[in-house]
Formats: C-alpha cells, structure tokens, sequence
C-alpha cells in the first residue's frame, strides 16, 4: 500500500509545486479553471499532496486533465445545441469541489488515522487507511467515469434514453444514457483505477471495486437527475456531483469489507 516517506515537509512541496503548476495553468492558452478556480485548486492540491503525497496528487491530476479534455469534445457542435458546460468548460470552485468533496474528505480522515490523533484498530481488515484510500480513488473514477459518459454521450451518444423510463430523450436532457457514453465512462474510470493501483493506492482488487462503484454511482446519478433534480432548485449539479462521488465512495468501500467478510465464510 502507499508509504508515506518523504525526505521534505511534504505541505512545503505542496505549496511549492502547486504554486508553479497552477501558475502554468492561469497562463495556458485554454482557460481551464476559474481565477476563483484556480484558487480553490490550488487548496485542494496542497490538502492531497500534504496527506496523501505524490501519489494521491497524481489522481486528482489524472482526473482534470482527463475530466477537461473530454469536456472539450465536440464543444463546437455542443455550444450549438445548448448542451455544452458553462464558460466552455472552465472550472469554478463550486466544480472543484462538486467534484473533489469527497476524495478531500478521505484524505483528511486518512491524514488524522495517520497523525495518530484516533487510535487505529488493529482487528479492521482491510484497514480504515486502505478503506479510505479505496473511497478516495473510487471517488475520482465515479466522477471521471459521470464526466465522460456525460459529455461523450452528448458528443457522439447515436442514441439517448432517459434512465428511468427508457424512453428516446434529446442528447444533454437530465437523466439521459447512451451506450456510447456509458462505454466511454467504464473504460475512463479502468483508466484511473489502472493509475491508482500503478502508484500503490490500491490492489488489483480495489481496482475492481472502483469501477464497479463507479457504474452504480453514476447510473444512481442519472436516476437523481431524470426524477429529482427538476424539482428541488437547490440539487444544483455540483450537489449532485457531491452525492454521486459519496455513493461511489461508500459503494467502493462497502463492497470490500463484504468481500473479504464472504471470502473466509467460504473457505472456513
């Protein structure tokens, strides 16, 4: 699993490497983030790298580049139509942490089990580290794998049904699916999850369990935006983002403490 040795007060790195990455961003040519933005960014990296080093930066790395690239896909033709995300695309703080809510709040619990401030007991297999690395990582694929299926679906999606009743819906319609979206969204969180367990956040078979976290959460986010969503005007679509990376967080973490509770039952 991670090991967390670093020869340098690993909040300085942060604050250091975050100032000049960022800074590379605000001058890029493509406005990715927000000034705003680019601020609550900047506090995100330095909470990860200060708990959960390189290695959890790398995720939340993996997650905008990849996260804004395919925002970008066919946004000519999705300007068009009206579908397309505000500011073409750039990041505000309320996307930042719609998005990174809950794999914040991981890194916290982790850095706190860590401090030694709250015992860690020892009888807990997995680990509540490991747990809360699982959730941390299934957090960004099931937001990775919503952010893709999104918007590869209003890009490409042939076809478009709205989740609850199946029916043919417009492409960008709240609660809408695509094969080509929902394809495109499985294969996003793999990647991210491949990236996680390269790094030692997680084993093979947290892998496993991010990308099936990821299909529950984000199909589970459909359902709340085909029948919640246009009734309660305060289920914005960063809260939504906020729930769907907290189901995919719990669901990653629950399944892993079921599997390995069903797996001695077999073999006693």
């Amino acid at each position: 699993m991670l090991s967390f040795i670093d020869p340098v007060n690993p909040w300085l790195v942060a604050i250091g490497l975050n100032t000049i990455l960022l800074g590379l961003v605000g001058i890029a040519p493509k406005q990715l983030l927000t000034p705003a933005g680019l601020f609550h960014a900047g506090l995100l990296g330095v909470l990860i790298w200060g708990t959960l080093g390189w290695q959890g930066y790398a995720i939340v790395v993996f997650y905008f580049l990849v996260g804004s690239g395919v925002t970008r896909i066919g946004m000519a033709q999705k300007e068009a139509e009206g579908i397309a995300e505000k500011r073409s695309g750039a990041r505000g703080p309320e996307n930042v942490w719609g998005s990174a809510l809950t794999g914040a709040l991981c890194a916290v619990g982790i850095g706190i089990l860590n401090s030694g401030l709250i015992p860690t007991p020892h009888s807990l297999l997995p680990t509540p580290q490991s747990l809360l690395l699982l959730g941390y990582v299934a957090s960004f694929s099931t937001k990775l794998s919503d952010t893709t299926a999104s918007e590869v679906g209003k890009a490409y999606g042939k076809r478009t049904f709205l989740i609850t009743t199946l029916q043919p819906v417009p492409r960008g319609t709240e609660g809408a699916v695509s094969l080509e979206g929902t394809l495109a969204g499985i294969l996003a969180s793999i990647a991210i999850a491949l990236l996680a367990w390269g790094v030692g956040l997680i084993d093979l078979l947290g892998i496993v369990w991010c990308v099936l976290a990821a299909f529950i959460a984000t199909n589970l986010e459909s359902v709340i935006g085909a029948t919640l969503q246009s009734k309660y005007n305060w289920l914005t679509n960063e809260v939504v983002n906020i729930f769907n990376t907290l189901i995919g967080a719990i669901a990653a973490m629950l399944i892993a403490l079921l599997w390995t509770m069903i797996i001695p039952a077999f073999t006693a």
